[in-house]
């Protein structure tokens, strides 16, 4: 048996709680990208959710570009945050604004 679509967007919208509260409350720039892609794919299941719900296939199709680009920003993110490490020990989102000159 198939669960309501109702409860599939009360997930979505705990899971992008969840993703938001991780983004704000945690320093550490991995967690930080969790907390994106958990955003992210709070996102994809609502828009599923929706494309089954109303029979179109345009919220599959939004979810699989909604994945590629955080597939793109996984790489860039993770570039970004081992080029830091490299020149400096410490990773914290406080102190890479002191890199400014």
């Amino acid at each position: 048996m198939i669960a309501p679509q109702s409860h599939y967007l009360i997930l979505s919208g705990i899971l992008f709680v969840l993703g938001m509260s991780g983004v704000l409350v945690r320093k550490n720039p991995l967690v930080m990208f969790m907390s994106i892609e958990l955003m992210l794919n709070a996102a994809n299941l609502a828009f599923v959710t929706f494309a089954y719900r109303f029979g179109a296939i345009e919220g599959q199709v939004v979810a699989f570009f909604v994945m590629t680009v955080a597939a793109a920003e996984v790489v860039v993110g993770l570039a970004i945050i081992s080029s830091i490490f490299r020149v400096r020990a410490n990773v914290d989102v406080d102190e890479v604004s002191s890199l400014k000159g």
